[in-house]
């Protein structure tokens, strides 16, 4: 009897496996339905691209941020990164254009590139070297970002320079056989980031880093390293996400990125990857990041709920995101 319970068990137990993984696209599709039912301008092909471009940033992000999570960590900096590496890239643009031309936009993203994985080394140090926890280090991180765009900008703003806006405007308004350019930025990073995760031996050890950081280093698994390095994943997640967004508003603010790290956690989370690590759900990532912006934009678009209140909505979401992954469990 024993033995046939225990074979129905292993029976059942993939099932409920392919349920938890379909739950972020069953959830993405009923919020289409809701969306169609609300407002017949929900599906019309300008604000499905508004929909799917303007939640591309978050997809993004919220891929590193599936890195960091699945090694067992956790980054409340990445709002205010991407604030501070889009005032860096600005500046730099600025400073360049007299002598560079359109080319200093190319300087500006390496450079981005270069301060975003700095930062994400920054984090993984403190976090793993510094031994502290990655909630309290990276909190304190975040602070010092929002400063530093707040200093950098004086309280204000740093705008793009005029000469370079009209070259840049492709990388976030152009697009490639209909197809929106940072919506295959996105595409091209999700492809990386599932190879590096699911192909190679860093992401095993991510995830095994995440599952029993312990058990990891008896295998002889350098859970510092693994940590460290997923933190600089997220941080060059941030910085692309920086150099989609910047053509949008053309500026830095103090306010860029604010309550992104709320977003970017949300998404991960109810795209299946464990809050705790071991897990990781690089696809429900980006779903979750679609439901996201679809809900904030049917919001909008409706007048059931004020849009202002989009990131209590979130709030909510992650919540019920937690208790519904503790009930599968």
């Amino acid at each position: 009897m024993s033995s046939i319970a225990t074979q129905v068990g292993a029976t059942k137990a993939p099932a409920r496996i392919r349920l938890a993984e379909l739950a972020p696209f069953i959830a993405l599709a009923l919020v289409i339905v809701l969306g169609m039912a609300l407002n017949s301008s929900f599906l019309s092909g300008t604000n499905i691209a508004n929909v799917v471009t303007r939640s591309a940033f978050i997809a993004i992000i919220a891929v590193g941020a599936t890195f960091v999570i699945s090694s067992g960590c956790l980054d409340l900096s990445v709002g205010s990164m991407m604030a501070f590496v889009t005032g860096i890239m600005i500046l730099t643009m600025n400073r360049l254009e007299p002598t560079l031309g359109a080319n200093a936009i190319l300087v500006g993203a390496l450079v981005g590139l270069m301060v975003g994985a700095a930062c994400g080394l920054v984090n993984g140090l403190i976090v793993t070297i510094g031994r502290i926890e990655p909630f309290i280090a990276t909190l304190g991180t975040m602070g010092i970002f929002r400063a530093l765009i707040t200093w950098m900008s004086d309280g204000g703003s740093i705008p793009m320079d005029r000469a370079l806006r009209e070259p840049y405007r492709p990388l976030y308004f152009g697009n490639v056989l209909g197809i929106p350019v940072p919506v295959l930025i996105t595409i091209a990073v999700v492809l990386v980031a599932g190879f590096v995760l699911y192909r190679t031996r860093y992401g095993r050890r991510c995830m095994a880093a995440g599952s029993n950081a312990d058990v990891a280093r008896f295998s002889g698994v350098s859970v510092a390293g693994v940590r460290t390095a997923a933190y600089v994943i997220q941080g060059l997640c941030v910085a692309i996400a920086a150099i989609c967004y910047i053509p949008r508003l053309g500026a830095a603010t103090p306010t860029t990125g604010q309550l992104w790290e709320l977003q970017v956690i949300t998404a991960v989370v109810i795209g299946g990857t464990l809050l705790r690590g071991g897990r990781a759900r690089l696809l429900g990532t980006v779903a979750g990041a679609l439901i996201l912006e679809a809900i904030a934009n049917l919001m909008v678009l409706s007048n059931l709920v004020s849009e202002y209140l989009v990131a209590a909505v979130q709030g909510v979401i992650i919540i019920l995101a937690m208790l519904a992954h503790r009930f599968i469990r």
